[in-house]
């Protein structure tokens, strides 16, 4: 007997900037997943040149709500000046960041990632 388990994978991805307008876009995305455990919630910044501390807001309450339902919630490609803001409030060494969203997976084995968005 060989058990298998599937990781489903929850794939954020904000545009621009994250202030008080898409600090509450993403907000909104994130109130939309019905969070179930051993979720992987991932939100690439690649495309995200600016963050303010409004921003902050979403992103900490992401990862609050995505704890308490045992999932798990990462950054990736996070840009120079949103590192700087998670940087200057300690966050950095709250949140798990990776590199690229390839970098996510590497040593992991599970070969059966469902990925929704």
């Amino acid at each position: 007997m060989t058990l298998t388990q599937e990781v489903q994978v929850i794939l954020f991805k904000p545009q621009a900037s994250i202030d008080l307008e898409g600090g509450m876009v993403l907000s909104e995305q994130m109130a939309g997943v019905v969070p179930q455990a051993n979720q992987l919630w991932v939100i690439d910044l690649a495309e995200v040149h600016f963050m303010d501390s409004s921003g902050l807001v979403p992103l900490v309450k992401g990862l609050k709500a995505a704890r308490q339902s045992g999932c798990r919630l990462v950054l990736c490609n996070v840009q120079t000046p949103v590192r700087l803001i998670l940087e200057l409030t300690q966050l950095d060494s709250v949140f798990e960041i990776f590199h690229t969203y390839q970098d996510i997976f590497k040593g992991n084995k599970d070969e059966n990632l469902v990925l929704a968005s």
